[in-house]
């Protein structure tokens, strides 16, 4: 079968195919055929040798891809939720030559769930990772219903996820948004708009004068959005950081590796999907072997919604 992936580090026209042998599953695992991937900001550093360290001792090619959406082939024989023909989503853990980036992955079963019916699978391949990762941030700052929270990069992907999944839970959202963004974070329920920027601390403070219960960081700004958390509360990062705060003030990385095997939440949110509740953003599609243009557009930044691609 096909994967691409990097057998040398480097730029986006480092991803190239490999032809590798065709993967296997256990009793408790399904193999998908991958209709559609979604390309990641994590998959660029796998693809740059950023996260070299996860590859050391490993044989290439190395394999990107996070997120997938296909039709089953093979279940185990202790797999029950789903059968062979099944559309559906699954989130990848990437390991060596394993990623979501292949026309076939293995999986464990509590990976996969039926994908939703309201979108097509190209769609429904953005909701894994992004999806789990701001389900892992809200559950980790496990705000009681009226609270207060704070969402910056509120536009892009992960941001987007956070502010629908805050107002199905009953809290109050303020965002951040560029101007050409406003009508989007709107559309998406955020009760008040902050401008975005370095001074973002400041605006939440004067819409929230008090502090807000928590934040959920998807613009990486981390210590320069304390001044903006009440005393006590909470910051929830998605790059690891994790840095002494004060005023007792938390922080809590958020790692989607945790949630790769919850298939009661990723179903949830495609339940939310099918109820209008949530909503999957597209920025563009691409046939598999224009990978390196959809890694280059998520670099150059300011896509709303995820790149995706092709394998059909």
């Amino acid at each position: 079968m096909t994967v691409i992936g990097v057998s040398e580090f480097g730029g986006p026209r480092a991803l190239q195919m490999f032809d590798v042998a065709m993967p296997e599953h256990d009793a408790d695992g399904v193999l998908v055929r991958v209709h559609a991937a979604a390309v990641n900001p994590t998959d660029t550093l796998t693809r740059s040798g950023a996260r070299r360290q996860v590859y050391e001792g490993l044989t290439p090619p190395f394999v990107p891809g996070m997120d997938v959406a296909g039709i089953v082939q093979s279940v185990g024989a202790n797999v029950r939720h789903v059968r062979s023909g099944d559309a559906v989503v699954a989130i990848v853990v990437p390991q060596g030559s394993h990623g979501g980036y292949s026309q076939f992955v293995a999986l464990p079963g509590d990976s996969v769930v039926r994908a939703p019916a309201s979108v097509p699978l190209v769609d429904a391949s953005t909701i894994p990772m992004n999806g789990l990762t701001a389900r892992r941030c809200l559950d980790l700052l496990d705000l009681a219903p009226g609270a207060t929270l704070a969402v910056t990069g509120a536009a892009g992907a992960f941001g987007g996820y956070v502010v629908e999944l805050a107002k199905v839970a009953g809290l109050r959202v303020i965002a951040d948004a560029r101007e050409s963004d406003r009508e989007l974070v709107v559309g998406l329920g955020a009760d008040v708009i902050v401008e975005r920027g370095p001074d973002v601390a400041t605006a939440i403070l004067e819409a929230c004068p008090t502090g807000v219960d928590a934040i959920a960081d998807g613009s990486l700004q981390h210590e320069a959005l304390l001044p903006a958390l009440r005393d006590g509360g909470a910051i929830a990062t998605v790059r690891g950081w994790n840095e002494p705060c004060p005023r007792g003030i938390t922080a809590r990385p958020v790692w989607v590796r945790e949630y790769a095997r919850e298939r009661e939440k990723l179903g949830e949110l495609v339940r939310l999907v099918d109820a209008g509740r949530v909503h999957t953003r597209i920025a563009g599609v691409f046939p598999a072997s224009e990978v390196w243009r959809a890694h280059e557009l998520l670099e150059a930044g300011g896509a709303r919604g995820r790149f995706v691609l092709r394998f059909d």
